[in-house]
């Protein structure tokens, strides 16, 4: 009995997932993010800069073996549904690694920093726990995926395809 109790204990835990967020918190919407020509400005700036197409937005880090793993199914994302934003904001512990890691892997994309890494006010408002971390947002800014860590999750290209 003790067995089976545990058994289902824990398939509930590895089965339960939290409900997908559907809006950004007032904290994350603050949090500073830095361009690639070196502007200061906010997580909410950038959303608004990419209003009127849905958007792919993709937590990574040049250092993140999974992230570099990744990039193969991200590119294929951005080859058949091309109409999409696809925005790269890296957690690197620096801008000079950052930008090495966009020539290195050639990332095509819209380009952004958040200083601090896992540390900073942007990864502790989106409850990051792995990356990369994809999110999805529509042309209006409102969260589509909140969640997903694999390029080609289900959603992502659900989203995409609709």
């Amino acid at each position: 009995m003790k067995k089976l109790s545990l058994i289902l204990i824990s398939f509930l835990f590895f089965t339960c997932k939290s409900p997908e967020k559907k809006e950004f918190s007032t904290e994350v919407l603050a949090a500073p993010i830095i361009t690639f020509s070196g502007d200061n400005i906010t997580f909410k700036n950038l959303i608004d800069h990419h209003l009127g197409k849905t958007t792919v937005i993709d937590v990574w880090a040049s250092w993140c073996s999974d992230c570099i793993k990744g990039l193969p199914k991200l590119k294929t994302l951005q080859k058949k549904y091309p109409k999409a934003n696809y925005v790269f904001i890296s957690l690197d512990k620096n801008q000079t690694a950052w930008k090495n890691g966009i020539n290195r892997f050639s990332i095509k994309g819209n380009h952004y920093y958040v200083e601090g890494g896992w540390k900073s006010i942007f990864a502790k408002n989106i409850d990051l726990d792995w990356i990369p971390r994809y999110i999805v947002i529509d042309e209006n800014g409102k969260v589509l995926v909140y969640r997903a860590i694999e390029a080609d999750d289900s959603r992502v290209i659900n989203v995409l395809e609709n």
